[in-house]
């Protein structure tokens, strides 16, 4: 370890310091030598280790009644393991001899032992644990090391109606719980803080990323106050006769962003009041990673589904209210409705939020993030998901207006995933965006940056512009397997479709028509739309558009084709942008092994639909059990599906993120 400091000696008077536990003080034995001295000896009280440096070269160790020589370059390093119960009650003397080994002279060193330590959760256990290592470097990885700090985007109280990162006093004895504990040590004599004191800083530039309040172990929130801040750069620690340690919360304020890598510091100082300026003795400094928000793909184990009332001029969707209970019911997790007096009739409860979650070795909980979108459901995440263990989050648009593909039916995210030998054991994000520089819609840049920044989920941005909605699940989902690679991936395929279809009229099925079963639909026989020239141009296109995003998620998610489905489905263009010819199957929920597939009404052969039966050939075998519920009119002819119309909350990935290396 490095000496924190010097201390000379003197001839004339004894000098007087203060060393702190487990610090290395070097003492400067060469300023103040009597004339004629060529050796010294040194020597310290019980409590005081005192070591020497040297070069094994130059200087054999003294033995017997030998003594150190003061031409060689030997350093001498003390230090103490308790603090002291007295002012200078630890002794170092150091003795000087000529060649005639009579002592010429002697210098007195005086000590103070003082234990001051900052501790917080390094070791990453959820306990804070006291250490002398590297307390300012964060480190990744299984054998890493480093505290982590939640940000403290939930309202624990109900007499708030604002985040609690907010607000600067407490509201709530539970929001300790989502703080990281941190502790003081401050043990010594207390007649040393008479001309000492402990002062706590934080730099400027973290100061608006996290908040310190100090702990006065009473249970009223009025025991504990904020002391580090946005508004509050230092504070000189009100230290109590015999107190040996103290107790502070950290929050966190601030997500990792693009102007925030996510490490924040504060640190403590052991200052001496005596001298001007004031000189710091002894620094400690603790460094926080603050816990990024992490999403959940569909291989994650449901526990909730969310999902809007409606009734307008399209009619009610209660019969599709029991469709989904039913498979919730099947799944075994938990339903909740948005009423249509907070949903304003809107019923696309996908693209105004996503679920997530944050974590920390002593906490976690969900997180939601709101989209820019903002239509009739704009106020339901903030003031019916906000809550006591129930985070928040939004990144809003400053000047450009919203597209479509800043709502969340345009992000998804991967299973993990190896590529190349580099692992993401958290998966990767999806997000839908314009064809490589060529100028089309694009999420917005801080959704984009912000979801960049929480580094454990590497984002990919395929091409989605080619649909009318722009959304990436009207052409992807991925599903559970029980198999070893533990997930499928599924691609809408017109030309699987098409395939299908020319099967069946080979067959003899020819007249069997499209729409079978929806009365205000004109149907379309199988010859017909294998004979529209128009249809089948608009989907070569829309395959080409898929097969460009095919080979990028191969290359990103190190997938290759066994670990792709081809989900039977054709498009038609709407000025030059894509739609769903018949309701899109991969647009589809995913609970567990139950799946809650949109009907395609498909061509009715021997009784059954042909896409529900290719759907089910594809599926069933991999575990998986198909529901095909009708969302024609009150999803798909408003332009969505299921997945559209629905948002699950998962349970988290049992993987620490902390231990990846991004």
């Amino acid at each position: 370890m490095a000496p924190q400091r010097a201390v000379q000696l003197s001839l004339k008077k004894p000098t007087y310091a203060v060393c702190v536990v487990g610090i290395e003080t070097y003492v400067d034995v060469y300023s103040d030598v009597p004339k004629g001295a060529e050796n010294f000896s040194v020597s310290g009280s019980p409590g005081v280790e005192v070591f020497t440096v040297y070069s094994t070269a130059r200087v054999t160790e003294p033995t017997g009644k030998a003594y150190w020589p003061l031409n060689a370059g030997v350093d001498v390093i003390i230090s103490v393991d308790t603090a002291s119960k007295a002012l200078n009650d630890l002794e170092v003397q150091v003795s000087y001899f000529g060649l005639q080994k009579a002592a010429l002279g002697h210098s007195v060193l005086y000590l103070t032992g003082a234990d001051i330590s900052l501790d917080v959760d390094t070791g990453r256990t959820g306990k804070v644990k006291r250490s002398h290592g590297d307390k300012k470097t964060w480190r990744w990885g299984p054998e890493g090391y480093g505290a982590v700090l939640l940000v403290n985007c939930d309202r624990d109280s109900f007499r708030s109606r604002e985040i609690d990162l907010t607000s600067t006093q407490l509201t709530s004895l539970d929001d300790l719980q989502d703080m990281a504990p941190m502790v003081l040590s401050c043990d010594g004599p207390d007649e040393l803080f008479d001309s000492h004191k402990l002062v706590l800083n934080v730099p400027f530039s973290d100061s608006r990323r996290m908040g310190v309040f100090c702990a006065r172990g009473g249970n009223s929130l009025s025991d504990y106050k904020q002391v580090l801040g946005p508004q509050h750069l230092y504070y000189e620690v009100e230290r109590r006769p015999g107190e040996q340690k103290i107790n502070f919360y950290v929050e966190g304020l601030t997500f990792p962003d693009a102007d925030f890598l996510g490490l924040v510091s504060l640190s403590v100082s052991l200052v001496d009041t005596k001298t001007l300026p004031e000189v710091p003795y002894f620094t400690d400094t603790v460094t926080f990673r603050m816990a990024p928000w992490i999403m959940t793909p569909n291989t994650q184990c449901p526990l909730e589904l969310y999902v809007c009332s409606v009734l307008d001029s399209n009619g009610s969707n209660e019969k599709f209210l029991k469709d989904i209970s039913d498979l919730v019911l099947k799944a075994n997790c938990k339903l909740i409705v948005c009423p249509w007096t907070e949903n304003q009739n809107d019923r696309w409860i996908q693209d105004e939020m996503e679920f997530g979650y944050i974590e920390a070795p002593h906490k976690s909980f969900p997180v939601v993030f709101d989209s820019p979108r903002d239509r009739g459901l704009k106020y339901f995440p903030y003031k019916r998901i906000l809550g006591p263990d129930f985070g928040y989050v939004i990144r809003e648009t400053q000047f450009a207006g919203v597209s479509g593909l800043d709502s969340f039916g345009n992000l998804d995210i991967s299973p993990p995933v190896t590529v190349e030998g580099k692992e993401y054991p958290l998966g990767r994000i999806l997000i839908g965006s314009s064809f490589p520089k060529s100028g089309g819609r694009r999420m917005a840049r801080v959704v984009r940056d912000f979801l960049k920044a929480q580094q454990v989920q590497a984002p990919v941005e395929l091409y989605s512009d080619w649909l009318w909605v722009g959304h990436v699940d009207e052409f992807l989902s991925f599903v559970p397997t029980s198999d070893q690679k533990g997930f499928r991936l599924l691609l809408a395929s017109p030309s699987a479709c098409l395939k299908l279809f020319q099967e069946k009229k080979e067959e003899g099925y020819g007249e069997a028509a499209q729409f079978d079963g929806l009365n205000h639909q004109v149907k379309r026989s199988i010859n017909e739309i294998l004979e529209d020239r128009l249809l089948r141009s608009d989907n070569l296109y829309a395959q080409r558009c898929i097969d460009w995003n095919r080979e990028v998620l191969k290359q990103e998610l190190g997938l290759i084709e066994r670990d792709i489905v081809d989900i039977p489905q054709l498009f038609y263009l709407k000025d030059s942008h894509a739609e769903a010819f018949f309701p899109n199957m991969v647009n589809m929920v995913v609970l567990g092994k139950y799946l809650g597939i949109p009907k395609p009404y498909g061509p009715i052969i021997n009784g059954c639909c042909c896409l529900e039966e290719k759907v089910r050939s594809l599926l069933e075998p991999l575990g998986l059990c198909c529901t095909f519920i009708d969302d024609y009119s009150s999803y798909h002819e408003l332009g969505g599906e299921i997945h559209c119309g629905t948002n699950v909350r998962r349970k988290p990935f049992p993987f620490k993120w902390w231990h990846m290396v991004p």
